[in-house]
């Protein structure tokens, strides 16, 4: 059994850059994210026969796996990406210290940590269906934090495949077992 994971193509959405923005900037930043259009790209499926694709219901996934995908795409709420953590605060700061700060919450923020364990719990029941079903080489189309803790389970149960921090847009990532 192969499952494939491909995180959702470039958002069309810059970084502010050059300039401090506040959690507020910060929390319509992720407003906009999630609003904005992808760029378009390729993905190499491998010469894969992907029997099925499961994506994110949030329209970037939607895009791209429609795109990469010729045949049915099925949306599942529950391979939406891990919400980003409650930002607060008047302080200013460059975008790139907002972005360590929310890496750090996985580890500092307790809403972050049960944001986590709920993804999980996504991931699993996800897993589990396929699993059930007898699915057979299945694409999955997601976002980068997701896949991380998907990657995790799979390894778990099994699986063998490649290592990523963060995954790229557009790559596929194969696991067999």
């Amino acid at each position: 059994m192969k499952i494939g994971l491909v995180r959702h193509f470039k958002v069309a959405h810059e970084f502010p850059t050059g300039k401090y923005v506040t959690a507020d900037d910060m929390n319509q930043w992720f407003k906009d994210y999630d609003a904005a259009d992808i760029i378009y790209g390729t993905t190499l499926l491998d010469d894969e026969e992907w029997k099925r694709c499961y994506c994110s219901d949030m329209s970037r996934a939607v895009k791209t796996a429609e795109h990469i995908y010729p045949g049915e795409v099925n949306q599942m709420e529950e391979l939406r990406e891990i919400p980003s953590p409650p930002l607060n605060g008047k302080v200013k700061l460059p975008f790139i210290l907002w972005a360590i700060w929310i890496r750090c919450c996985s580890v500092v923020n307790k809403q972050t940590r049960a944001e986590i364990k709920i993804a999980e719990k996504r991931i699993n029941k996800v897993l589990d269906e396929l699993f059930a079903k007898g699915e057979q080489d299945v694409l999955i189309v997601s976002h980068a934090a997701l896949m991380v803790y998907m990657r995790k389970e799979l390894i778990r149960r099994g699986f063998a495949g490649p290592k990523f921090k963060i995954a790229s847009n557009g790559k596929l990532y194969v696991f067999e077992r």
